[in-house]
């Protein structure tokens, strides 16, 4: 296995301290706390990412009645993961987690957790394997059937655009009719100080996350019907509630394939 470097600060263990979580180290509150003093606002978009999967999954379960989910660059297990929420709601659902982190790994027994009626598995594959992902996905998932991919926070990660692009085609392309796809990612045009931290953060050496415009979001729906209200800030899509929120640097939607 992989050994875990605990003296270099992490960006899962980040955003897990950002969430709340307990998968970190001290190194990694330091770099947390350094960028939120630079601006404060990375904590709710972090948290704004989580609530709009776990809105986006109640979507998905209750209305458009799927049960088959493919989480690509899952992330440290936090609170509401993909199989929790969908779970929640419909027992028999199956969801297979794909990320190639060692820490992800390390940790991956919290997600593999699941009710009796469903299923839970964990890939050890990375996003640019995508004929990979869907033969390791079959072993679990009726890939005749609707399944949700969802694409949360990873993209950026993704520098060539062209390529973040074409591979997500790859994977949607895999999926039957009916099938949903799920992105959110950091925006540019909406927060200009989360722009000038962000592009500070990847100046630093660490593994960069650019922010992309909305149109460049948008654009990876291509070909798919997008659930209403599109692609928007995420705290603005279907929002529990009477309070109408601020939108944020993180934009996200639902498509569905014809």
């Amino acid at each position: 296995m992989t050994e875990i470097d605990t003296s270099v600060p992490h960006s899962a263990r980040i955003w897990n301290y950002w969430l709340g979580g307990k998968d970190n180290y001290p190194v990694d509150e330091a770099a947390g706390d350094a960028y939120t003093a630079v601006f404060p606002g990375i904590v709710t978009i972090a948290r704004s990412s989580r609530a709009f999967l776990g809105r986006s999954i109640r979507y998905l379960v209750e209305e458009a009645g799927v049960r088959q989910f493919l989480d690509v660059g899952t992330g440290l297990p936090t609170v509401d993961n993909t199989h929790e929420v969908a779970q929640r709601l419909a027992p028999e659902s199956k969801i297979v987690y794909v990320d190639n982190d060692p820490l992800v790994l390390a940790h991956a027994r919290a997600l593999l957790t699941s009710t009796a009626e469903g299923e839970t598995a964990y890939e050890d594959l990375t996003l640019y394997e995508p004929e990979k992902i869907l033969e390791a996905a079959s072993r679990t998932l009726d890939l005749t059937r609707p399944t949700a991919l969802i694409l949360s926070g990873i993209l950026g990660h993704v520098t060539d655009y062209d390529l973040a692009r074409d591979l997500v085609r790859r994977l949607v392309a895999g999926l039957p009719s009916g099938s949903y796809l799920c992105v959110n990612d950091g925006s540019r045009g909406t927060d200009p100080d989360y722009e000038q931290a962000q592009d500070a953060y990847n100046e630093t050496g660490a593994v960069p996350y650019l922010l992309r415009p909305i149109d460049k979001i948008e654009a990876f729906f291509e070909g798919l019907e997008l659930v209403d209200p599109g692609v928007v800030s995420v705290p603005l899509w279907r929002p529990d509630g009477d309070t109408a929120p601020a939108p944020i640097g993180q934009h996200g939607g639902l498509g569905r394939k014809a």
